[in-house]
């Protein structure tokens, strides 16, 4: 399959998609723009209020637990927030 041939099958997946999404939702879209404004904000507002953190992996763990070691190991190996940010800012310039 051909990189063109598989792009026409991801964009006529989506095309589904959002055609179920429309016939599903369609009272939604004829709400007023006050209303559906609200209704995103409410949305948004009940995404909030879950868990906010995703869980972290165990291969995440396990690097902050040896980056931590290291550290207090030796302390003068870390850098101060200032320090990161400087040294960001001149990569990109």
């Amino acid at each position: 399959m051909s990189a063109a041939d598989a792009a026409r099958l991801n964009n006529s997946a989506i095309s589904d998609i959002l055609s179920s999404m429309n016939k599903e939702f369609a009272p939604l879209f004829k709400l007023g723009r006050a209303e559906r404004l609200q209704l995103v904000e409410d949305l948004w507002d009940s995404l909030a209020e879950e868990d906010a953190q995703p869980p972290v992996s165990d291969w995440k763990r396990d690097e902050l637990r040896r980056r931590k070691e290291r550290f207090m190991q030796h302390p003068s190996s870390g850098r101060t927030w200032e320090q990161v940010k400087v040294r960001a800012r001149a990569q990109n310039d």
